[in-house]
């Protein structure tokens, strides 16, 4: 990385434009990233929109480690930093130290310009800042952190001090840093054929124009997993019902109900609506899904994936999932799979990590408790309910399970970790003291996937069946 001199200045990259916009909305009004970037790229083409989308989410994700080093080179703390100067800075500094390809004094004159576009009086602050950087070199800045402990693992690999420590706890020191290190890499994607249409060789012969490689999973014969990105929205197959984006973990919980053809399912919280269509398709169509979500606009979306994926046994039902339902008994089969954290989803949301806190968590866990409970009333005797999150907090997974089952002498814990070998294995015995001795009993028999270990996003599953 040479040093940066001045030059004449050109129009601003859109590319760098629509980053900028996105990074502010995300960390100065709350928006979502995707939403965000969303409609900042609207009027963007292929190629911009591509770049927009690794720079904004990028610098969303890397935001710890990135605010971390600009303190050091501007000697003072972000906070006290004009917000579209801090958001010029981090974008800058994202694109210097993680991207290559543009010349430094591209992106140091561009994010110059941004900040003054955007308000900024610290302009200068910004050129000073980020020609520093491109002399002191990614090697040297990025080189000189460490992930021996927790705090230090959340500056270099970007994530609040409370994953950081959570982790480190839950799965020892070794996974947690892996863990935290997969987290920053490109999300796994996987498409689901839907066997209502098609399945996965004929789905694959379907997407050879799509000119991107794939592989199979063997122990989920509807998977196919893409090494590449993937415009799903934009395929003829997807237009036609023969496919739904889904992580291989996401499939592996209407897998773990194991709904037959003719029984009546009940699916919690279902939107958008993945898992309540793989169940469908997984009784042939036969048989009835009720599909509750709370949110009315959701709720219509669902409908749509449901016709769109020719799902005709699923019907959706405008509820809160944790309100006792009318009928009770009645379902051979149930899904709970409520709101949480997200935290086994890091990979694929780039502001989550920022936005979830250890108080929402907390929150979580008992509307999850409460719509585990309405699940389990709804359960005739000798059904089957599974209860999944997509998260790796065991006061999201194994403590909602442990106190359920310490007040339902008539439910029993499958040993659905046996069913499993190549994907998602139970929890180690090399976890947290604490989920090793005090929830022994209710830890062996579910499933645990990791993203690090298993190349898919991070989900907790447990089957429980009603005597």
């Amino acid at each position: 990385m040479g040093v940066v001199t001045s030059s004449p200045r050109t129009a601003i990259a859109p590319a760098r434009r629509c980053a900028f916009a996105v990074v502010r909305r995300v960390f100065e009004r709350g928006a979502y990233a995707d939403l965000a970037l969303h409609a900042e790229a609207a009027t963007l083409d292929r190629r911009d929109r591509a770049l927009a989308t690794r720079l904004a989410y990028g610098t969303v994700q890397r935001k710890g480690t990135l605010d971390h080093l600009i303190e050091q080179l501007a000697g003072r703390p972000v906070g006290r930093l004009d917000p579209a100067v801090l958001a010029a800075l981090r974008l800058g500094s994202y694109e210097l130290l993680y991207l290559s390809g543009a010349p430094d004094r591209a992106v140091v004159g561009d994010a110059v310009e941004l900040a003054k576009d955007g308000g900024g009086r610290g302009h200068g602050l910004v050129n000073a800042v980020l020609r520093r950087a491109a002399r002191e070199g990614r090697d040297a800045l990025l080189g000189a952190l460490d992930d021996a402990t927790p705090e230090r693992a959340a500056v270099m690999h970007s994530h609040p001090l409370w994953v950081a420590r959570l982790w480190w706890e839950r799965l020892g020191a070794e996974d947690a840093r892996a863990l935290m290190a997969y987290d920053n890499e490109p999300g796994e994607v996987a498409l689901r054929a839907n066997t209502l249409v098609t399945d996965a060789p004929a789905l694959a012969e379907e997407l050879w124009w799509a000119a991107v490689s794939f592989h199979v999973d063997p122990s989920l014969a509807e998977a196919l997993v893409l090494d590449g990105p993937f415009d799903a929205h934009a395929s003829p197959p997807w237009r036609a019902g023969a496919f739904v984006a889904q992580s291989r973990a996401a499939m592996l919980v209407s897998r773990a109900l194991a709904p037959c053809p003719g029984e009546r399912v009940l699916d919690l919280c279902a939107a958008p609506g993945g898992k309540t269509t793989h169940l469908a398709a997984l009784m042939g169509g036969e048989g009835e899904v009720i599909a509750v979500e709370r949110n009315e606009r959701r709720a219509a979306e669902l409908r749509e994936t449901a016709r769109r994926l020719r799902a005709q046994n699923v019907h959706v039902e405008l509820a809160d999932a944790a309100r006792p339902r009318p009928e009770r008994a009645s379902f051979d089969r149930v899904l709970v799979d409520p709101p949480c954290s997200g935290l086994g989803t890091l990979q694929a949301r780039a502001d989550l990590r920022w936005r979830m806190t250890p108080a929402a968590v907390g929150q979580m866990a008992l509307a999850q408790q409460a719509i585990l409970e309405a699940g389990a009333e709804a359960l005739r005797p000798g059904g089957v309910l599974v209860y999944s999150t997509c998260t790796i907090s065991a006061t999201e997974s194994e403590h909602v399970i442990d106190t359920f089952l310490n007040s339902h002498a008539d439910f029993t814990l499958d040993d659905l970790a046996a069913d499993r070998s190549e994907i998602g294995r139970p929890l180690s015995a090399s976890a947290s003291a604490t989920a090793a001795s005090s929830h022994r009993g209710s830890i062996d028999g579910t499933v645990l996937t990791l993203p690090h270990r298993d190349r898919t996003a991070g989900f907790f599953i447990a089957r429980l069946r009603r005597s």
